[in-house]
C-alpha cells in the first residue's frame, strides 16, 4: 500500500459538488481516503477566470505511479473536464494532480513527483500544511511547512467554512461493535477482515492456525488426527476469543474477526466421527456458554472451483490435498448452521465472480452489502 497526497481544484459551476464527487471517485477507484483538508479559495493563476476552490487529499493505493496517473484523468474525464489544447490554462470543473507518492521521484515525460510547481502554489502547500505539515519532500529535502513560508506565490486564500465529506464515513460498519466474516477454506476472510480493519479503524482478531501442529498431519492422516486437531482448535479459539473480545481497545472503533466460535462445529461435524462429535459438542457448549455473541455475521460464499483455485494460488504444502468433496461438506455445514441460527444477524454474499483483494469496486461492492 502506497500512500499519496492529491490536490483537486476547481472554479466552474457548484464547486463543491465537483469536488465531492471527484473525492467520491477517488475513493472508488484509487483507495481509502485519510484525511481531506479544508477548502481554500483562491484567484485564477495564469489566466483570468473565476476564482478556484482547492485542497489536498491524503490517500491509500496499490496503484502504481502510471496507474494512478491514468485513473486521475480518467476521472477528469468521466466528470466532463474537456482535453487539454496545450495552449495554456484555461477553467475547469476539476483538476486532480498528483503532489507526492510515498517518498518517490520520478521524472518522464508523461509524470514529475514530486509535482514540479507544488512548492510555487500557496494554494497548494496551505492545504497540505493543514494535514501534514512535517511532511518532507524528497526532492528539496525540507518539510512542506518550510515550503510554505519560502513559497514566492503571495496570492491571498481564503479558509472555507464548508468541509468535503470523506466517503468512508457513510459506510454502515459503524453500527456494529463486533463484526465476524466467515466463509470456507480460502474463500478470503482473513484478507476482508485485514483490509477492512486497515480502513476503518477496527480492531482485528485473526484466527492463529498457522500455530497449529495438527494442522499438516490432519491433511495427510485426517482420521487419526481429526481429534487432536479439533480439539486443540477449540482450545485455541476459545482462549483467543476470550482475550480478545474481554479487552476493548479504546483506539478501535469496532472489532472484526476472520472466525466465529461456531466454526469449531462445524468442522468438528464433518471431520469426527459421531461419538466423538458429541463429547466435542458437550465440551463446547461448555466453554462458550457465556461468550458475546456478534452483531453481524457475514458468511462468504465461494464456489468449490474458485475455492481451490485460491487454495492452490496461496501455496501452503498442507492444504495440496484438499478435496472438492470435503470443502463442499464444510459449506453445507455451514449454511445448515445458519439456517439453524435464528437468533444470528446473518448476511450471505456470493463472493465468486468478485476479486475483492485486486479490485477496490468489487471490496466496496462487498462492504455495502453489510
Amino acid at each position: 500500500m502506497h500512500t499519496i497526497y492529491l490536490s483537486l481544484g476547481s472554479n466552474q459551476g457548484n464547486t463543491y459538488d465537483h469536488l465531492n464527487n471527484a473525492i467520491q471517485l477517488l475513493y472508488e477507484r484509487v483507495g481509502r481516503i485519510h484525511k481531506i483538508s479544508a477548502v481554500y479559495q483562491s484567484p485564477a493563476m495564469g489566466f483570468e477566470g473565476p476564482d478556484f476552490h482547492n485542497c489536498v487529499v491524503k490517500a491509500d493505493t496499490n496503484l502504481p505511479p502510471n496507474e494512478l496517473l491514468e485513473t486521475c484523468k480518467s476521472i477528469e474525464s468521466f466528470m466532463g473536464r474537456p482535453v487539454s489544447s496545450g495552449t495554456g490554462y484555461t477553467s475547469r470543473n476539476i483538476d486532480i494532480d498528483i503532489l507526492l507518492y510515498d517518498d518517490i521521484t520520478i521524472d518522464t515525460s508523461a509524470l514529475v513527483i514530486p509535482h514540479p510547481q507544488m512548492h510555487n502554489r500557496k494554494f497548494v502547500l496551505q492545504p497540505l500544511c493543514d494535514i501534514a505539515s512535517d511532511l518532507w519532500h524528497p526532492a528539496f529535502a525540507k518539510a512542506v511547512s518550510d515550503l510554505l513560508k519560502a513559497c514566492p506565490d503571495q496570492s491571498v486564500l481564503h479558509k472555507q467554512p464548508k468541509w468535503l465529506k470523506n466517503p468512508k464515513d457513510s459506510a454502515t460498519l459503524g453500527q456494529y461493535n463486533y463484526i465476524v466474516i466467515e466463509g470456507n477454506i480460502g474463500a478470503g476472510k482473513t484478507s476482508l477482515t485485514q483490509m477492512i480493519s486497515e480502513e476503518f479503524n477496527a480492531k482485528s482478531i485473526l484466527e492463529r492456525f498457522k500455530d497449529n501442529p495438527f494442522l499438516p498431519k490432519f491433511y495427510k492422516e485426517p482420521e487419526r488426527y481429526a481429534f487432536p486437531l479439533e480439539m486443540s482448535f477449540l482450545a485455541d479459539r476459545y482462549q483467543q476469543l476470550l482475550d480478545d473480545i474481554g479487552q476493548y481497545d479504546l483506539f478501535k472503533d469496532f472489532m472484526i474477526a476472520d472466525y466465529d466460535r461456531y466454526k469449531s462445529l462445524i468442522f468438528a461435524q464433518v471431520t469426527l466421527q459421531t461419538e466423538e462429535f458429541g463429547l466435542y459438542k458437550r465440551l463446547h457448549e461448555m466453554m462458550y456458554r457465556d461468550m458475546p455473541q456478534p452483531d453481524l455475521y457475514v458468511y462468504l460464499y465461494q464456489n468449490t472451483e474458485r475455492l481451490l483455485q485460491n487454495i492452490k494460488k496461496r501455496g501452503r504444502a498442507y492444504e495440496r490435498d484438499i478435496e472438492a468433496a470435503y470443502l463442499e461438506k464444510i459449506n453445507q455445514g455451514y449454511l445448515d448452521f445458519i439456517k439453524s441460527q435464528h437468533q444470528l444477524n446473518v448476511k450471505i454474499i456470493d463472493i465468486s465472480d468478485l476479486d475483492f483483494v485486486k479490485n477496490r469496486a468489487d471490496y466496496l461492492a462487498v462492504i455495502s452489502q453489510f
